[in-house]
């Protein structure tokens, strides 16, 4: 190898080390990891294997079947860990819903049987022209659900760039940097140009030490805005205002609040802000949190009910609010009125009389 070819090499592999061990800190460096950093440490010891494996096989054609089998293999979790790592920061998810591991399941099930039945030592034709292509398909299909997730975020740095913070921006140069080894690997597959192929781990190695650079200043791996350490810009008062009366508008209007998996994602979408942003006013703002402001509107709605369908078990008014357990819907109750269900009734049918 010349000069060029060594320097080329030397980038490459060290983004691939460095993600490996950035990847085992994540796993193991903290006694109590969040699911946001599993999901992050898995996206990056996903890529990195992938990016390690293109860098050899780059720089040494013979390398053994088994490891492009390995590479292609650690291909098909970059796509999910992504996309549920966003969900898992965004939607602040302490534990994967079983929707997530059935999800997981099936698609490592599928490969894991795959690799068995089909190895790569005994069917690279089947792997090159049909298993790679569908992992660069389930890939992309992940980046665009990804996408579609951080919309918002992508509007505001399009438009409002200052309006971000350390986390979002953090989101944003993670989810570039993995938009770009997408467009790499994809235009390889395609022998759009030579040397593509090796742009890839190129890209991943810039993109881990600038996702570095924003950990080392602040933006942090997880919930950076909720740590406190990075700084909060105050919302405009004519902003807050608009956002507070277009809040409750789509509230009304829609009656969210019954929808029993409303997220605080799905509300800011609705209202054209980040999550970041709502949940900031709300806190500031109006000082509640997220689970306190939807329940109070359901909560109000029950009472109503209580009020006027007297035909209506106390359960059923709980369904029909939002809630999707009697028990959790008499702890909100207690929580918001300080009285039962019960209680309440029984006062309102004394004002009556």
């Amino acid at each position: 190898m010349n000069i060029g070819q060594q320097i080329l090499f030397l980038v490459s592999a060290l983004g691939a080390f460095n993600g490996i061990i950035l990847s085992f800190y994540l796993f193991f460096g903290k006694k109590r990891r969040s699911l946001s950093a599993i999901l992050l440490a898995t996206l990056l010891l996903a890529l990195s294997i992938r990016v390690g494996k293109s860098v050899f096989l780059y720089f040494n054609p013979q390398l053994p079947n088994i490891y492009k089998q390995i590479g292609l293999s650690a291909c098909f979790f970059i796509g999910p860990a992504m996309y549920y790592f966003f969900r898992a920061a965004i939607e602040k998810v302490s534990q994967p819903p079983a929707s997530w591991k059935w999800v997981w399941g099936v698609q490592a099930g599928i490969l894991v049987l795959t690799g068995i039945l089909f190895p790569y030592e005994t069917h690279p034709w089947l792997w090159n022209r049909v298993i790679a292509w569908l992992i660069y398909l389930q890939w992309m299909v992940y980046v665009i659900a990804t996408g579609i997730l951080l919309r918002n975020l992508l509007k505001t740095f399009l438009t409002k760039p200052k309006d971000l913070n350390d986390q979002e921006k953090f989101w944003l140069v993670l989810y570039g940097g993995n938009c770009f080894v997408f467009i790499a690997y994809l235009l390889a597959i395609f022998e759009v140009m030579n040397g593509i192929y090796i742009s890839g781990p190129v890209a991943f190695s810039f993109t881990l030490y600038l996702t570095l650079f924003f950990y080392q200043y602040g933006a942090g791996y997880e919930n950076a805005a909720s740590s406190g350490r990075s700084e909060k810009r105050k919302i405009a008062d004519n902003d807050a205002r608009l956002w507070i009366e277009k809040l409750e508008k789509v509230i009304r209007d829609h009656e969210l609040y019954k929808d029993p998996n409303l997220k605080l994602n799905d509300l800011a979408q609705r209202i054209n802000v980040s999550p970041h942003q709502l949940s900031q006013l709300l806190n500031d703002n109006l000082g509640k949190s997220f689970s306190t402001y939807i329940n109070e509107y359901r909560i109000n709605e029950a009472c109503r009910l209580i009020e006027k369908s007297r035909h209506l078990t106390f359960e059923a008014i709980g369904y029909e609010v939002g809630y999707n357990s009697k028990s959790t819907f008499y702890a909100a109750f207690r929580k918001i009125k300080d009285t039962t269900p019960a209680l309440y009734k029984e006062k309102q049918d004394a004002i009556i009389r």
